[in-house]
């Protein structure tokens, strides 16, 4: 649809829930993992975070066989992670089993985002000032507007900064008052990756030539009214 010239927005991907026999009850997948041995410990972790539970441990060849139990809602963003843990060097394979009761909350995301507070042009100078804050998505000269999703945050919670802001010129210049700017790349997203990142509150906007992170309320107090509302 994107090569048609269709834009698009997608939100979170959700399980579907189901009651059964008065019980909430959600869609469990049968996870095998072929990993290197020395990661292996590794790769567990990171699926038990996610309410897996380990069934089977056994070497393969050079590989440890491992094989899970884990809540499909487990499942987003993991793919990801174990790539990057063994050096790419993980084989994944999942299937659906059944429906088991609710296994619990999974920690999302543990770091909040940096949003744009205002349309414009992403400046050299304002992001080369912000790179303490956290990492960014945007590169220098790139059009942001207000809501977008623009960097990670290094810290919980998210931080709104202004981008577009100019350094102001001066009729005089002191010798050495002019730093070099040094930038980060910034972070490319997939398709995949964009949406196994984004919370509740955000979107991945799709236009034929970008993908971007935005939240769904694009004002600031508007994202605060509804904060409140899903914390009552």
């Amino acid at each position: 649809m994107r090569r048609e010239g269709y834009e698009l927005q997608v939100g979170q991907p959700q399980v579907i829930i189901k009651e059964i026999d008065g019980q909430k009850c959600e869609p469990i997948e049968a996870l095998t993992i072929d990993t290197p041995a020395e990661v292996a410990g590794k790769v567990i972790e990171l699926v038990t975070q996610r309410k897996g539970e380990l069934l089977i441990m056994e070497p393969k060849g050079d590989l440890q066989h491992l094989e899970f139990d884990i809540p499909a809602r487990g499942l987003i963003g993991l793919r990801n992670q174990v790539l990057t843990t063994t050096a790419g060097e993980a084989i994944m394979a999942h299937r659906f089993k059944a429906y088991e009761p609710w296994k619990g909350n999974i920690p999302g995301r543990i770091n909040g985002v940096l949003i744009s507070m205002d349309k414009g042009l992403s400046t050299a100078y304002s992001i080369d000032k912000m790179q303490d804050r956290g990492s960014f998505f945007v590169s220098p000269g790139e059009e942001v507007y207000a809501g977008q999703v623009i960097g990670e945050h290094i810290r919980p919670g998210d931080l709104v900064i202004n981008v577009t802001r100019a350094k102001q010129l001066t009729n005089f210049r002191a010798a050495g008052s002019d730093d070099n700017v040094r930038i980060t790349p910034k972070i490319n997203f997939s398709l995949e990756e964009a949406m196994e990142y984004i919370e509740w509150d955000e979107y991945v906007e799709l236009t034929p030539k970008s993908i971007r992170v935005r939240k769904i309320y694009l004002d600031e107090n508007e994202r605060k009214r509804q904060q409140k509302k899903v914390m009552a």
